[in-house]
């Protein structure tokens, strides 16, 4: 049953069966659906999963940072301080920082909606990918990649990655692709973040895909992408403020990640909002800013919900997230255990 709801999530066949018309839609499948065994009953009060969650997002900060100090204080250091006053700076300035620190990619949006154009013909829009060659190699390498190979040979053609992949997959491969400009980090030191966000990215980009409905799920992996730009803005900030910091300055203390923790949802709303992107994207994000607050609306609960699953899966793959908060945090997002592990070992692919 666990691997069936794995499969189903993660839209995997097996190799020898074949997708059969049924004329029964995606939601009336659902409802035929016989229900999973329920999740174990835990009390969680509002306190809890408040608590949790800063816990969750602070624990997240440390394996973005790896810093080689395990002294964790509650004092800001000049560095931090200079960062943060930074942070309030761009929360009053979004535009500046949309223009000048993180750029949207022009064409990830431009490039999106011709995908999404049904009356593009199948060349017309293999010969519109393979304008960019570079794109074209990115897409390429993420169709081959061990999260989401679905054959024994590569992949070695836009042609053939529309064959195998599907058309609606694809143009989620090439957004992710064009999204990943923006994690541009080039020191050392911040490598790992920029890996580990986006891995992160992505994780959260999928998971919500494939939760959301049909109609919904370009829109849930264009927000799941995008949901951590704040994250990225901040960093990018750091970086600069780390040229100037002093010898053995690290980023560390209890304070500047409970600010990172609050700061960044909030700026990646306003740089939607500086974007222009439509509200479809603008809400859900400032809907997740509230981390008091367990959303309502539909597609917020989407990245709410995949954002904590893939955090949880990074976590608990570098051993740093103890047990008991596993079982806090799962029992909010509604997920069994069972199925939180199937979908870990789905998730330490990308």
């Amino acid at each position: 049953m666990v691997i069936g709801f794995f499969k189903k999530l993660f839209n995997v066949r097996d190799r020898n069966e074949q997708a059969k018309f049924t004329g029964i839609t995606t939601a009336e499948k659902r409802q035929q659906t016989k229900p999973q065994t329920p999740v174990p009953a835990i009390e969680v009060t509002e306190h809890q999963a408040v608590e949790s969650q800063l816990d969750l997002s602070a624990l997240f900060y440390s394996l973005l940072f790896a810093t080689p100090s395990t002294t964790t204080t509650g004092i800001a250091n000049n560095l931090e301080r200079s960062v943060m006053q930074n942070i309030e700076q761009a929360l009053s300035s979004p535009q500046s920082i949309a223009e000048n620190v993180l750029k949207l990619p022009s064409k990830i949006l431009e490039l999106d909606k011709k995908l999404g154009d049904d009356n593009i013909e199948t060349q017309e829009l293999i010969l519109l990918i393979e304008q960019d060659p570079l794109l074209c190699v990115e897409v390429l390498k993420l169709c081959n990649s061990p999260a989401f190979k679905r054959a024994d040979t590569d992949v070695s053609s836009i042609q053939q990655a529309l064959v195998q992949v599907g058309r609606q997959q694809l143009r989620q491969f090439i957004t992710a692709c064009l999204a990943r400009e923006l994690i541009d980090i080039k020191p050392i030191y911040f490598r790992r973040f920029g890996a580990e966000i986006w891995r992160h990215s992505m994780q959260v980009a999928f998971l919500a895909s494939e939760l959301a409905s049909n109609e919904q799920r370009d829109s849930a992996f264009l927000l799941g992408l995008l949901h951590d730009v704040g994250k990225i803005a901040i960093f990018k900030m750091l970086v600069d403020a780390f040229y100037q910091a002093e010898p053995g300055e690290q980023p560390n203390s209890i304070l500047f990640k409970q600010v990172m923790t609050t700061k960044s949802l909030t700026l990646s709303a306003l740089l939607a909002r500086s974007w222009q992107l439509s509200q479809h994207f603008e809400t859900p994000l400032t809907l997740l800013a509230n981390t008091n607050i367990k959303p309502t609306d539909g597609m917020t609960l989407l990245i709410w919900k995949a954002n904590i699953i893939s955090e949880c899966s990074m976590l608990l793959q570098v051993d740093k997230l103890p047990q008991p908060a596993l079982a806090v945090l799962l029992a909010q997002v509604e997920c069994s255990e069972e199925d939180f592990i199937e979908l870990h070992q789905k998730l330490i692919q990308f």
